[in-house]
């Protein structure tokens, strides 16, 4: 079974499901909580070309951070990379990385693909 990495939201219900999942099928999952241990740029940049979206692809719309910043489809990539480096809750949970490919767990589900290759 392949290693992977999981970016891990405690408090996210998908995010729990998601790491359950994959313990389940004995995946070997280094887990980063990346609200307690934010994400540099160099990470973040990587896991928004493994997963093959812009950063605005990225967010979580609802959260009032997002509310808070002018920021829409338009938006450079750059800044909107900036702002979830600045605040992290408005990264999408939880992405799951397996190499050069990752998946949102949303649902659960979806990150298996990256596992039957």
């Amino acid at each position: 079974m392949k290693h992977c990495t999981v970016y891990h939201n405690p408090r996210c219900s998908k995010s729990r499901q998601t790491l359950a999942l994959l313990e389940e099928r004995g995946v070997d999952c280094e887990v980063v909580k990346y609200l307690e241990t934010p994400l540099s740029l160099d990470v973040l940049e990587s896991i928004v070309a493994a997963l093959q979206i812009r950063p605005y692809d990225l967010l979580r719309r609802g959260e009032s951070e997002f509310r808070a910043l002018d920021i829409t489809a338009k938006t450079a990539d750059s800044v909107v990379i900036d702002a979830m480096l600045r605040y992290p809750i408005l990264i999408e949970r939880p992405i799951v990385v397996v190499g050069d490919k990752a998946a949102i767990g949303r649902p659960p589900e979806s990150v298996l693909a990256l596992f039957s290759a």
